[in-house]
């Protein structure tokens, strides 16, 4: 961005702002969002941001980068243990929604509730990430449709069938008396401290 005058970096933070990862629009519909007198000069900070790869075209369409949303992700590995110095080496900006796989149609979040699976560290008020699909591996966790109710459990099966099992002993498993339908399977948790 240091080829930019400060103006085109003022507008491709509006852009940002206001577009995020959806296609830009046509020329015309920015220069009345941004109030700009003429097409020209948006075609000409377009052409401009396009040059320092700030705004990508794919299909015909015009897009932010994606690699300038998110938080920076630092090369240095940091030990939970003691403290070390921390150098500056980042590679790129990341998106959690990229990390976490959370761009997909098919994928989705939901807010945890209850302690059914505290025992491996999903605990009340977390936010699951799940990739919708209806097959499971035994041991998945898996957001199911047991008997008409949601829940997430692990996956399990032995000589009666499926059932899933709470992972807290102060819970019994569960076996569907009608059905057990698997909705989804859990890719990650994240939370906020």
């Amino acid at each position: 961005m240091n080829n930019l005058t400060q103006k085109q970096k003022d507008f491709f933070e509006a852009l940002k702002t206001h577009y995020q990862l959806k296609a830009l629009s046509s020329f015309e519909k920015m220069r009345e969002i941004f109030g700009f007198k003429s097409k020209n000069s948006i075609k000409q900070y377009i052409e401009a941001l396009k040059k320092e790869n700030l705004i990508i075209e794919n299909e015909n369409n015009l897009y932010i980068n994606p690699n300038q949303f998110g938080a920076p992700l630092v090369l240095t590995f940091v030990k939970a243990g003691f403290a070390a110095i921390m150098d500056d080496k980042i590679e790129k900006r990341v998106s959690m929604d990229e990390v976490l796989e959370i761009n997909s149609p098919s994928t989705f979040v939901f807010k945890v509730s209850g302690d059914s699976m505290c025992e491996i560290g999903i605990l009340d008020g977390d936010y699951v990430i799940i990739k919708k699909t209806p097959n499971a591996n035994i041991g998945d966790i898996v957001l199911a449709i047991v008997d008409n109710e949601f829940t997430l459990k692990t996956y399990k099966k032995d000589g009666n069938g499926a059932y899933l099992k709470p992972e807290n002993q102060d819970y019994p498993i569960i076996r569907p008396k009608y059905s057990l339908t698997i909705f989804g399977v859990a890719i990650g948790i994240t939370r906020r401290f």
